[in-house]
């Protein structure tokens, strides 16, 4: 099969820019240039006309440059909207606002472009009886709404078309051919019509029940009752049936019809034949009552019961009243468009689409309502919606990190600082704990919003949570208070698991005072740990479970419970049950941000009433876990003394630096500043000078931390670094610092942390 570059080669003249009038100008600039040193013009006119000459010259290399710029733009383009339309199992086909083609896929290739002609109108004559007013109703449309679909029915077969607006002068054709016919098998006569009633086709009912496929449906006889005007009477004259004509579908100028038999002796046959349709319909009185149902509308909507069930009960969010919505539809013959309607299901969360249409019953009006279920169309919004959410968050939580992190650092600096010179019988030791408590307080909240954004830096290590959580209980059972009773049982075989401690102690803290809060008579909250081997992928709650061996926490109460429609959005950030002032939001999105980014898996389980269970499946380790080495006393007590060594310390925010010059100074370091990578370069330049340690902000101003600690250690190979940012994900791009006897301190840091860094990089 050809692929798309081989059917229409890159042609420069169509995509490119034309070269031909710039190099045209390019010689009269080079002539104006010239005139002078050939001495056809007087001396005095020479300087001013060289000076034009080059100046023209400059402009018009200028013009060539960006010429051959748009050229090369517009030839990537041309080669990703090949490879992408190779990949679309559709017949598709670009052209421009005339209508002259200009790129098509091996598909439409071999099914219609098999001319010479290069406009798309010429290649579907044999398609269509009248393509040039097809194509301009669906590219006209598509102007002003970005897209345009259409199903373009002929004699004989139906053919799904779309158009995408690329640019202003392009457009995208989608022609799914050989699309299979929907009613095709349906018993019930469906029939196609265009403009004037003409039919355009019919399946095999309705075939069986003209004989053949009329020409024009007004041909058939109509019922002679003016409120019976959608009835239809077939046959002859003594043994004629009356069919009442509803709308299933609506496309362009295309109407698909059903006609369903009202003759008493055929209602067994039309009951049945109704039960058989392919899509789910109701069959409405004008006020709601639900008079008939096919079998999978009722799988769609639930338990109805025809003749007392409402849609007004069954249905809801649609914005204004359904009753308002159904009176319309009944005086108008059809409702103004298709309404998307949340089902009252309290199994699971249904939405539908529902398409309303009137009809004529032995003289009363009532309506069709055709069904169809949106439940994943909503749920690809929700995603969608979800992550647009996330991203925003995150990318303001990623910039208050940086920014909110400096001003933290500062403050809790100078705060150790202070510190240092008060003791504890001092009257202004206390105010001081509190500013170092608060800060670090704000510290939590930036980390918070950077967990559910997923953004956060981890530090795995290899855990047996059979020892986190022994270590976390006497702090859980604090939590839950006197009224609660906490209960553990883990597996005798746990296995270990790779995450960062802090990180998941914050998640089984939220978890459990989520329970907590659940069991306001108190209870019993149990947290289980379990060893499961999945044989085959599980997929839950939009997630796929790979196989494998994973470890699992379940944190299990016996409270109020979570609705069954709710459970779908807890955890969603700032969405919370909690009554206003009793919860942020934050505690299960939080959650949910830390155990994805460790590579896990969260799920929840609730029934109302009888209480709620958390799972966590985190993937067990490969790496065998290894008992931290014990550091010798010497060295501790070396480290929270003084040290020894020059420091170059590199910092844009004059606060921070000043915090930590004077501290690593207090420590016995020798202290050299630099607000910048450059002038910390310029200080290098030096020979003489010698340096133990580059303390460097990540992103700065110019040059970053990375780059110019790479281009110093050209000559100072043996220097180590610590590296500091008040980002965290992404402060050093997606590869890394790759730079060895290098280590990274976040912000906001404390004096002792920030001496602790040093000390360890120089020992």
């Amino acid at each position: 099969m050809s692929s798309v570059s081989e059917v229409f080669p890159y042609r420069p003249g169509r995509w490119g820019i034309d070269r031909g009038r710039y190099v045209s100008l390019a010689l009269i600039a080079v002539l104006l240039s010239s005139l002078p040193i050939l001495g056809v013009l007087p001396p005095q006119l020479n300087a001013g006309v060289s000076a034009v000459g080059l100046s023209f010259l400059v402009v018009v290399a200028v013009a060539l440059l960006r010429a051959r710029i748009a050229t090369l733009i517009q030839a990537q383009t041309y080669a990703a909207l090949s490879t992408f339309l190779e990949q679309e199992p559709d017949a598709c086909v670009i052209t421009d606002i005339a209508g002259e083609i200009q790129l098509v896929n091996s598909h439409a290739k071999a099914r219609l472009v098999k001319n010479t002609g290069t406009r798309l109108d010429e290649c579907l004559g044999s398609v269509f009886a009248n393509p040039s007013a097809v194509l301009l109703r669906l590219q006209s449309l598509a102007q002003v709404t970005g897209t345009a679909e259409e199903d373009i029915v002929t004699r004989g077969q139906s053919v799904p078309v779309s158009v995408s607006k690329i640019s202003n002068d392009r457009f995208c054709w989608r022609f799914r051919l050989g699309a299979p016919r929907l009613w095709r098998n349906v018993q019930l006569p469906v029939v196609t019509v265009g403009r004037n009633e003409i039919v355009l086709d019919a399946n095999e009912a309705a075939i069986e029940l003209f004989g053949q496929i009329p020409t024009v449906l007004n041909q058939i006889p109509q019922a002679d009752n003016e409120e019976s005007k959608n009835i239809i009477r077939v046959g002859a004259t003594d043994a004629e049936r009356a069919y009442e004509i509803s709308t299933l579908r609506h496309s362009g100028i295309a109407r698909e019809l059903l006609l369903t038999p009202v003759c008493e002796a055929e209602v067994t046959e039309q009951r049945a034949s109704f039960a058989d349709l392919p899509v789910p319909i109701m069959r409405l009185s004008p006020h709601g009552e639900i008079w008939e149902a096919n079998r999978l509308a009722k799988e769609l909507v639930g338990e109805i019961q025809p003749g007392t069930s409402n849609i007004e009960e069954m249905m809801q969010g649609l914005g204004y009243p359904i009753r308002d919505w159904l009176t319309h539809a009944a005086e108008q013959g059809s409702a103004s468009r298709s309404e998307i309607l949340r089902l009252a299901r309290k199994d699971k969360e249904v939405f539908v689409q529902v398409t309303l249409s009137r009809i004529f019953s032995d003289g009363q009006v009532c309506l069709i309502a055709v069904l169809n279920d949106a439940t994943e169309l909503k749920t690809l919004e929700a995603q969608f919606v979800q992550g647009q959410k996330m991203q925003a968050v995150g990318q303001l939580a990623g910039g208050v990190a940086h920014d909110f992190n400096n001003l933290l650092t500062a403050i809790s600096g100078h705060c150790d600082l202070l510190l240092l010179r008060h003791d504890q019988n001092d009257p202004n030791y206390g105010d001081l704990v509190q500013i170092n408590q608060n800060a670090n307080r704000a510290a939590a909240l930036v980390s918070q919003l950077l967990a559910f954004s997923r953004k956060q830096t981890l530090r795995p290590e290899v855990l047996d949570l059979r020892d986190t959580i022994s270590d976390l209980i006497h702090l859980l059972n604090r939590l839950v208070g006197e009224k609660v009773r906490l209960t553990l049982s883990h597996d005798p075989v746990l296995k270990p698991v790779c995450a960062d401690k802090r990180q998941l102690e914050q998640v089984l803290m939220n978890l459990v005072v989520n329970a907590r809060d659940a069991m306001p008579e108190g209870g019993e909250i149990r947290i289980e740990t379990e060893v499961v081997t999945l044989d085959r992928p599980i997929s839950r709650d939009r997630a796929t479970v790979q196989p494998g061996e994973y470890v699992t926490v379940k944190v299990i109460d016996s409270g109020v419970g979570i609705p069954a429609d709710k459970l779908q959005k807890v955890f969603e950030p700032f969405y919370t049950t909690k009554r206003t002032g009793e919860g942020t939001g934050l505690g299960l999105s939080t959650v949910y941000g830390i155990v994805k980014q460790t590579g896990g898996f969260i799920f929840v389980d609730s029934i109302q009433g009888k209480g709620t269970e958390f799972t966590v499946l985190l993937p067990v380790s490969a790496a065998v876990e290894t008992p931290k080495p014990v550091a010798p006393a010497a060295i501790d007590e070396q480290s929270s003394g003084q040290g020894e060594g020059v420091v170059l310390l590199v910092e844009d925010e004059a606060p921070v630096r000043a915090f930590a010059t004077r501290a690593l100074r207090l420590k016995g370091y020798t202290v050299l500043e630099a607000e910048s990578a450059e002038d910390a370069l310029q200080l290098l330049d030096d020979p003489v000078l010698s340096v133990d340690v580059f303390v460097t902000d990540v992103v700065m101003p110019g040059m970053d931390g990375p780059t110019w600690v790479r281009e110093a250690m050209k000559t100072r190979p043996d220097v180590r670094v610590v590296f500091m940012s008040g980002y965290t994900e992404g402060a050093f791009g997606e590869a890394g610092p790759e730079i060895e006897n290098s280590t990274f301190l976040p912000k906001p840091f404390s004096l002792t942390q920030l001496t602790e860094a040093v000390f360890q990089q120089l020992n």
